[in-house]
C-alpha cells in the first residue's frame, strides 16, 4: 500500500503551474501548433482550428502575445490583414509539443475526431 504522508503530497512547482495556466487552456496548444509551421493570417488560423470562435481566437492570441510567445503583425494592405508568428520563446516549445504528440499517439487512442 502506498504511503500517504506529508512527503507524498508535495505541491506542484511554480514553473509547471505557469505552463499549464497558459497552455492548458482550451485551444491554446492548437494555436501554437498551427503557428509552428509558419506565420498565419487571422482568418487562416481560424479555418485551421475548427470550432473556435473569432472572439476566443482573439482572446487566446492576446494571451499568447502578452506571454511573449507570439507577435502580431499588421499588413497595411489594402486590404488590411493581421498575421501572427511565434517568437523565439514560442518556437522553443516545438520539442515539447512533438513529445506530447508522440505520447498521445501511444497512450491516447484516436476517438475518430475530424483530424
Amino acid at each position: 500500500m502506498a504511503e500517504h504522508g506529508e512527503q507524498a503530497c508535495k505541491q506542484v512547482g511554480g514553473a509547471i503551474t505557469r505552463v499549464f495556466e497558459l497552455l492548458g487552456k482550451r485551444w491554446t496548444g492548437l494555436i501554437v501548433a498551427v503557428l509552428m509551421q509558419q506565420p498565419v493570417y487571422f482568418a487562416d488560423l481560424r479555418r485551421a482550428i475548427p470550432g473556435i470562435s473569432e472572439r476566443m481566437l482573439s482572446d487566446r492570441l492576446t494571451e499568447l502575445a502578452a506571454a511573449g510567445l507570439l507577435v502580431r503583425e499588421v499588413d497595411e494592405g489594402p486590404p488590411l490583414r493581421v498575421s501572427y508568428r511565434l517568437t523565439e520563446a514560442g518556437r522553443a516549445l516545438e520539442p515539447a509539443l512533438k513529445e506530447l504528440g508522440q505520447w498521445a499517439e501511444v497512450y491516447l487512442p484516436d476517438a475518430g475526431g475530424p483530424c
